[in-house]
């Protein structure tokens, strides 16, 4: 009876044990590990957050539908921002402080992330694939928590640049951004690599969020000799930019999207609106690959589950929960911000959903380096180059 009694105290010890250091991990408990996303299901980018969510949802109920990961269940709560910041503040401390989240994966916006990071970084909680490819994604010196998908805004723009300038011939270079952190740093790149593009930087025109007339700012590039133009706006206003320019008549401009325009919808648009409109990415288009057998599989699960298309941002969605999963596995049973951040410097595998090798390392947070550039024809994305 005295060993019974004493196994049973062991027992209760050990376990006690286990249960306070696992308390110590915000979001972790023995049966559930919470994971937040703050995103924009309602305003100018839901046709990119919607179809993300979708997808990271999708992956999400796979595994726990499996049994989880290492017997916990994975929650996953999402706060919608309609891409305004002071949502996006209110959203982050909700997750962050009420529903003790353990990670973010997706969130999108670079001022809303860079906004978050005042609530998350205190507290270690992890960063994992925003849906923005601002460089500040990345971590500062000493702060580990931050881990991106795929090439910045930065680094497109001027792979973008480069391909268009010398492919064309274009001498000169404008741009066309929304004045926040996103906007500039996509016309910083534009006004700094375009003289190694070989061509002068020569005019620019800010924007509003829910701006819809743009008829004055491209009759101003127009008359000030832009040959090339980047872009830095909402969905919808990339569309009706490119779309002005055809029906002013100006047809022998190269305009330049970023990851951030990288859709299906801009692509088929009716009409052929958007055709020759080029775009610089981290990743192929779905659906030039929708025919191989991971991109058939998930294209098949998504339209299974949600009666719908899948979109490149869906298949991002998937893929970053898919990232989110093998980390888990990869840091065992107990599961810390140390085990995590380790198990997340050792993934390198080959992502046969994005054609790419996504390999994190104790040095390098960016998951993927490629820079795919893409144009529109005859209603989707063509990749034309990857660099």
């Amino acid at each position: 009876m005295k060993n019974v009694t004493k196994a049973l105290v062991t027992g209760a010890l050990a376990l006690g044990l286990a249960t306070g250091a696992t308390a110590q991990t915000q979001g972790v408990s023995a049966s559930e590990v919470v994971v937040g996303s703050v995103n924009d299901l309602s305003g100018i980018f839901a046709a990119v957050g919607v179809p993300a969510i979708n997808g990271a949802n999708l992956r999400i109920d796979q595994a726990n539908a499996a049994g989880g990961v290492h017997g916990r269940q994975i929650k996953f709560v999402v706060e919608d921002h309609g891409y305004q910041l002071p949502k996006s503040t209110q959203a982050y401390n909700k997750l962050v402080n009420r529903d003790k989240v353990f990670a973010m994966i997706l969130s999108l916006g670079t001022p809303h992330n860079l906004a978050g990071f005042q609530l998350m970084d205190p507290k270690g909680i992890f960063n994992i694939n925003p849906l923005t490819a601002a460089r500040e994604m990345l971590p500062a010196e000493g702060n580990g928590n931050k881990f991106t998908g795929f090439s910045s805004y930065y680094d497109q723009t001027a792979a973008g640049m480069t391909y268009l300038a010398k492919e064309f011939g274009l001498k000169k270079a404008c741009t066309m951004y929304l004045p926040t952190d996103f906007g500039i740093e996509i016309s910083a790149a534009t006004k700094e690599k375009a003289a190694e593009a070989g061509m002068e930087f020569v005019s620019e025109t800010t924007h509003k969020p829910d701006e819809q007339d743009f008829v004055g700012a491209v009759q101003k590039l127009r008359a000030d000799g832009c040959q090339l133009v980047t872009m830095a706006l909402g969905v919808r206003a990339g569309i009706t930019v490119v779309g002005t320019a055809k029906q002013l008549g100006w047809t022998d401009v190269k305009f330049l999207a970023t990851s951030a325009g990288f859709l299906e919808a801009v692509a088929a648009v009716p009409g052929g609106v958007t055709d020759g409109l080029y775009a610089a990415a981290g990743w192929v288009d779905l659906q030039a690959r929708k025919g191989d057998p991971v991109p058939a599989k998930f294209v098949a699960d998504y339209e299974a589950k949600y009666g719908q298309p899948a979109s490149g941002f869906a298949m991002l969605g998937y893929s970053t929960a898919d990232t989110l999963v093998r980390a888990l596995e990869a840091a065992g049973p107990d599961l810390t911000q140390d085990s995590f951040k380790a198990a997340m410097e050792s993934l390198d595998y080959r992502e046969e959903l994005l054609d790419t090798q996504m390999k994190y390392t104790a040095d390098n947070h960016q998951g993927a380096n490629d820079v795919t550039i893409s144009v529109v024809k005859d209603g989707l994305w063509n990749l034309v180059a990857r660099q």
